[in-house]
């Protein structure tokens, strides 16, 4: 698509909005007013203009390099202060790779030097992608800053693109981006200041707090800048609600007193606000960085920028992490039991190929409803139909309510309080000792009613129940439930809700992908979204912000042309033992198993059958017929399976004991002994339901006694659902070291060569409340080739929240060498897909696992070819079809989706694949990183090997959304957490003294839950996929 010319900003008169129109984009607009987007608006209907180049830029082939890209139609929000000159955003070239002297690369390229003039730009325009020096940073997200640090020599960087981008393709499509392009004055200054607020402490305090609550923290800010609005600007300034303001204007320093009061007759709270200046922020440094001028990223205006960019809906939204919710919810997301679904967005500023954009994205999550105490009740504790029942359902209510926060309503406050519990009497008894506030008066006894009655002029209703206690620190404050109201804001873990809330949760995050598009858009607009503007602001329109610090949001999606690669014709048996190509599903990437078989079945001969279900009443399993469809759909699957050495029947308490499920375990091995001198390969478990134990059945199963376990429900097995006994058979035959489905063609870049190896990693942390438990590492890896699709699997416990994988070269290392033992070979080419980590850690990655990787399994005569990819799914890019035709009967892109321009990192090597079909909500691309590559890879050859891989994936008959090393790292990771689990009951005195006897508990329960035994997987388990 060509490009259009861009329009001049033209400025109003005074502080009004400006708005431009028409000219071209490299002009500056007049001094005066606050230009509206001018900078970004093309000239409708202008087309083959080819913008100027700028003098002193790249040769006009390099210009060019790289496919053509759709500019949007821009209609932005926001502009530079005062029509200053704004920096826009033409359509940047791409540049071929070059080298940065002095630094190693994950892999060194050809490098075609482009010298830069030193000559000025006259029409202060900006190229987003710079020289050689820009191509070690990486695509950065600001919601995951840290620092960069530019070490020796030695240090290895991420490598560039080796070429502009992949070709490969059974057709393309036009897709909309969740990226919207941001632009800013070249020319601003953002002030940054140090904030430490701090309680005055008197000499008559009692009790000292400790800290201040972050809601307290913006209230005293809030404060000081109002009643010294002189001195202060709302509108001006960003606030992280900690120790950080952003400025676009200078602020006074020093210490300031603050008064915040509860309301109206209650003692005032003292604080001394202390600002201290920090630096100054050049917006400049950002456009020599974008323009390939400075060597660093100018993080700290990044964080600047994007702490801007959230200013406005931190003030008028829920605000959670970097995500920002409504403070009202529709009544059709009403989730019952006083819960409802909040929606909202989430949101980071990032720069990428196009230039600086607002990556937005659709959120939902359940909240506490802002309710009368009393009325929450009704909907929360089953049962409870008013004041009456406080009594009766006491202790519900007090585990209900405690630790939640409400706010009063019998004086004007914006103070919330934490429910400590309920008053052991009835409010009419409740009397406490009141304090003068002036110290003029003695301390005298007062009653709760009359208190209120004659302080606050309010009657209490409901005497004869007992009041909240809304104190700390050992000092009461008693409150009518009658007047407390739930604080808004309070989130509800969603593994709490009941079944039907559950599932109506899930359908209201999971938009479609049409839905989700048009929330985004409203929300970017919306008067409490990142641009917003509120007319009935108290803090005087401080929707513009973001127009104070000349900064403007396109409104449009980003454009972009996408590429759909083939998928791969695939291997499978049939019942004659022949093998068959198959070729899959083209809209859906699908395919089936009637008349086909698996590649290599494994045979069970020796199995066991546990039925939890046999007491009980609704869901008892129907053993023999649930045995004859099983053993008759594995005989389809090309899996030969005999009856069962031992069927033991149960109840479902078994699970809730680790020492009983032992004893189970092993007896059942034990009967199968005297039946066959053979090892016992599998034991199928079928549970009436759900249960905590699993956990408990996978521990003992896969690090005490050796056996593989496959648990399903009994529900299930007694429908004999074919698809489900399908799935079950790929299920038992994969875990046993049987083949699924293979690739017809060798993987791209390694036709006709041997003994290649996929490694997978992750580490699994804790939940964020937790702050001792540890962090679970997992590394899995090819065993076979070259079908490449058995895997071994090894897992370790390692620091708190460490996301260095502390193992990582010593797990390898045992890897590779049961490689050998399997193919009598080492590996001569290593594939690594990391997960879980960020663009800050992508240093980490290189320059330290890497290096432990090398260190532990180079040898004189042993250096295979290393690539090191991260695959990142924890990212708000989504990808839309233009046309809703191309998006099938779902509305989601195809399977085998690939964009790599334009949204991607300038000269990295990076790209987005959506490798599965969404059936449900809309589809999120993986984003694929490769930080090394020892191979060459070319794009196209990357790309096309990841998709292929996706196909192998043993448990499913469909590609899956993410590499299969990194999905069963996942997996494994997910069972190291389960184990720890174990680890801490056990460690629990209940658990020690309810089973001293046993030898479980008595030899671990006093080890900590780092103790790599509690981990370390049985010899039998250790090479074979027990994990899917």
């Amino acid at each position: 698509m060509d490009r259009t010319n861009y329009n001049r900003a033209t400025g109003g008169s005074g502080r009004g909005r400006g708005r431009g129109r028409g000219g071209q984009y490299d002009h500056a607009a007049p001094a005066g007013g606050r230009g509206r987007g001018g900078s970004w608006g093309p000239t409708h209907g202008a087309t083959n203009v080819t913008p100027a180049r700028p003098v002193g830029g790249p040769p006009r082939e390099y210009q060019a390099w790289g496919p053509p890209r759709p500019n949007p139609q821009f209609g932005a929000r926001g502009g530079p202060v005062g029509g200053a000159r704004a920096w826009v955003s033409p359509d940047p070239p791409r540049r071929p790779p070059e080298t940065l002297p002095g630094l190693q690369y994950g892999r060194m390229v050809p490098v075609i030097p482009w010298p830069l003039s030193k000559r000025s730009c006259c029409h202060d325009c900006v190229y987003f992608v710079g020289p050689n020096e820009l191509a070690f940073m990486s695509d950065l997200a600001i919601s995951d800053i840290s620092s960069v640090k530019i070490s020796d020599e030695s240090k290895i960087l991420p490598i560039k693109r080796p070429d502009r981008g992949g070709t490969l393709a059974v057709r393309s499509s036009r897709l909309l981006v969740n990226h919207f392009p941001v632009s800013f004055d070249p020319e601003t200054t953002i002030m940054h200041y140090d904030v430490d607020i701090k309680p005055v402490i008197s000499s008559t305090s009692r009790f000292v707090k400790k800290s201040i609550p972050k809601g307290d923290l913006r209230l005293i800010r809030e404060k000081l800048f109002s009643d010294s609005s002189n001195k202060f600007s709302m509108q001006m300034t960003a606030y992280d609600g900690e120790k950080n303001i952003f400025s676009a204007e200078t602020l006074p320093t020093g210490k300031f007193d603050v008064e915040l009061s509860d309301g109206e007759g209650t003692k005032s709270r003292s604080y001394t606000f202390t600002m201290k200046f920090v630096n100054e922020l050049k917006l400049s440094k950002l456009r020599d960085y974008l323009s390939g001028n400075l060597i660093q990223i100018p993080r700290d205006i990044l964080q600047s920028m994007d702490l801007v960019l959230k200013e406005h809906p931190s003030r008028h939204r829920i605000s959670v992490g970097r995500s920002f919710y409504s403070t009202e919810y529709r009544r059709q997301d009403d989730l019952r039991c006083g819960v409802a679904a909040f929606r909202g967005f989430q949101q980071s500023i990032k720069p990428t190929s196009q230039g600086l954009v607002l990556c937005l994205d659709y959120s939902v999550l359940a909240f506490r409803k802002r309710l009368p105490v009393i009325d929450f009740l009704k909907e929360h504790v089953r049962g409870f139909n008013g004041v009456n029942d406080v009594r009766r359902f006491r202790t519900q209510v007090t585990g209900v309510l405690s630790g939640l926060k409400v706010t009063v309503t019998h004086r004007v406050t914006k103070q919330k309080y934490t429910v400590a519990g309920l008053t052991d009497r009835n409010t009419q008894d409740l009397s406490f000792i009141l304090e003068d506030i002036d110290g003029k008066k003695p301390p005298t006894e007062v009653g709760l009613v009359n208190y209120f009655r004659e302080k606050y002029g309010q009657e209490i209703l409901y005497k004869d129940i007992p009041c909240l206690d809304l104190g700390k620190n050992k000092r009461k404050n008693y409150v009518p439930m009658e007047f407390c109201i739930l604080a808004e804001g309070q989130r509800y873990d969603k593994e709490q809700l009941d079944r039907d809330a559950g599932l109506l949760l899930k359908k209201i995050s999971l938009a479609p992908p049409r839905e989700r598009k048009n929330a985004i858009c409203e929300m970017l607009k919306a008067e409490d979204g990142p641009c917003g503007v509120l007319i009935h602001d108290p803090f005087a329109y401080s929707g513009d912000v973001i127009q104070s610090f000349g900064i403007g949001v396109n409104e449009n999606m980003t454009q972009i042309v996408s590429r759909v690669i083939a998928p791969p014709d695939l291997k499978l048996g049939t019942p004659a033992g022949k093998m068959n190509v198959v070729r899959v599903d083209k809209d859906k990437c699908q395919w089936n198993l009637v008349g086909k078989s698996v590649v290599e079945g494994r045979p069970i001969d020796r199995w066991a059958l546990i039925d939890f279900s046999s007491f009980d009443r609704y869901n008892k399993l129907n053993p023999e017929n649930f045995i004859w469809n099983l053993r008759g759909r594995l005989k389809n699957l090309g899996v030969r399976i005999e009856e069962p050495l031992v069927c033991r029947f149960t109840n479902m308490h078994e699970f809730s004991d680790v020492n009983r499920l032992r004893q189970l375990l092993e007896g059942v091995i034990k009967e199968a002994s005297r039946k066959s001198q053979d090892r016992l390969q599998i034991i199928v478990c079928v549970m009436a339901a759900k249960h905590y134990g699993y956990k408990f059945l996978k521990w003992v199963s896969e690090t005490q006694i050796g056996v593989v376990t496959q648990c399903c429900l009994s529900s299930n097995a007694n429908k004999a659902n074919d698809q489900y006994l399908a799935n079950l058979g790929l299920k038992l035959n994969a875990k046993l070291g049987g083949s699924n489905a293979e690739l017809m063609e060798r993987l791209p870049r390694f036709e006709g060569e041997d003994h290649v190896m996929f490694i997978g990693a992750d580490v699994n942390h804790p939940a964020s409340h937790n702050t001792t438990c540890p962090s679970i590492a997992a590394v899995v890896a090819t065993v076979n080739w070259p079908a490449a699709n058995r895997y071994a699997a090894r897992v370790c416990p390692q620091d708190h929240r460490k996301e260095k994988i502390l193992s990582f070269g010593t797990m390898c290392l045992d890897l590779i060498n049961t490689y050998a033992r399997f193919n009598k070979v080492k590996p001569k080419k290593i594939v690594v897909f990391r997960d879980g980590v960020s663009e800050g850690q992508f240093d980490m990655v290189l320059n330290e696992e890497l290096l432990d990787l090398k260190n532990a399994i180079y040898e004189e005569h042993y250096r295979p070819r290393i690539t090191l990819v991260v695959a990142q799914k924890r990212h708000q890019t989504r990808l839309f079809p233009e046309n809703e035709r191309d998006g099938g009967s779902s509305g989601n892109v195809p399977p085998g989706t690939v964009v790599d321009t334009i949204i991607v990192h300038p000269f990295e090597f990076d790209f987005y694949l959506c490798s599965h079909y969404g059936g449900l909500g809309t589809s999120k691309p993986t984003h694929y990183y490769v930080l090394y590559d020892d191979h060459g890879f070319t794009s196209d050859q990357l790309q096309k090997l990841i998709y292929n891989l996706c196909f192998t994936f043993a448990r499913c008959t469909k590609p899956v959304s993410l590499a299969p090393p990194v999905y069963y790292a996942d997996l494994v990771a997910y069972r190291g957490r389960m184990f720890q689990e174990v680890v801490m009951e056990l460690q629990s005195p209940a658990s020690a003294s309810s089973a001293s006897s046993s030898s479980v508990t008595s030899s671990y329960s006093s080890a900590a839950s780092f103790d790599d035994r509690f981990y370390k997987l049985h010899p039998e388990l250790q090479n074979i996929m027990f994990f899917v």
